[in-house]
């Protein structure tokens, strides 16, 4: 430290040696545009940075498994924002050929528990969750929840009461300015607590949004999920990841060490079912007279 501070006392002493180093960040900005640079930089921070969690180039734990379709973000009627019965949802996801759901009900895990017991005799793994709003910093998904767990809790006792369930603690659409999210100050502070980090979810109105959080998963090595957010069964499947096969939630990180993120496009038509939903919920909250 102290070989260190000399070295900076000096250079702050060498006006020469500063006008030489700023002559030259000028010259290096005439041919290379920021945006270039910040690129460089964050592929020379990667690869210094160490990776927590990211697989040797070729690894498959899973190997030989088979690779099964996942949507890590869906709700059911039990959310009050959601009119999907949990058997209609169960049946859909088979229908269109997924092998995995995640079930997160906004701040209530019914829907989960309903949805697991419809699907116990199917070839569909249902992953109990909940979707769980923070006093002031966001909303937190549990996965593989077993309880409960209520709303308004801190960022760092929601976090804390996933982990003592021995559940996953999975952050959706961190940087969705539409909605409460996290501030970065809590991110990073819990970097060491996030499981998985939501890099895509189809329902975000701007791509910046998902592609934000792209950028942070892999700057601290996350590991990625992705999902619809769906909220009509129109939704489901419009977002969401390619894996290998898992069985609970120890291998279901090993199979998102080597997942692909798939995006589909939406249709005008589940569009316009989000608002419809929306209308018809506001109007049986307020009833007329």
């Amino acid at each position: 430290p102290e070989a260190v501070a000399e070295r900076v006392v000096s250079l702050a002493r060498d006006e020469a040696g500063r006008k030489r180093a700023g002559e030259a960040a000028h010259a290096a900005a005439a041919v290379e545009s920021f945006d270039a640079l910040a690129e460089r930089l964050l592929r020379l921070y990667g690869s210094l940075s160490p990776k927590r969690r990211s697989p040797r180039a070729g690894s498959d734990p899973l190997a030989g498994r088979d690779w099964i379709l996942v949507d890590l973000h869906m709700h059911t009627s039990w959310s009050h924002d959601c009119s999907i019965d949990p058997r209609d949802l169960v049946e859909h996801a088979e229908a269109i050929g997924l092998g995995a759901i995640a079930v997160t009900d906004h701040n209530v895990f019914g829907g989960a528990l309903e949805a697991a017991a419809i699907a116990a005799d199917r070839g569909l793994i249902v992953i109990p969750g909940e979707e769980m709003k923070t006093d002031n910093q966001g909303e937190v998904i549990g996965l593989f929840l077993e309880e409960e767990i209520p709303r308004g809790l801190t960022f760092a006792d929601t976090v804390a009461a996933i982990k003592e369930q021995g559940g996953l603690v999975y952050v959706p659409h961190p940087f969705d300015r539409m909605h409460a999210i996290p501030d970065p100050a809590t991110l990073h502070r819990h970097l060491g607590d996030i499981d998985l980090l939501e890099v895509y979810n189809a329902r975000l109105l701007r791509d910046s949004f998902n592609d934000e959080a792209l950028r942070f998963a892999r700057k601290y090595g996350l590991l990625q999920g992705a999902g619809s957010d769906a909220h009509v069964l129109q939704g489901v499947g419009t977002g969401g990841l390619r894996l290998r096969r898992f069985d609970g939630p120890e291998e279901f990180l090993l199979s998102l060490r080597t997942a692909e993120v798939l995006r589909r496009p939406k249709s005008l038509a589940y569009l316009q079912s989000l608002k419809w939903v929306a209308q018809v919920k506001d109007r049986i909250a307020s009833p007329a007279g």
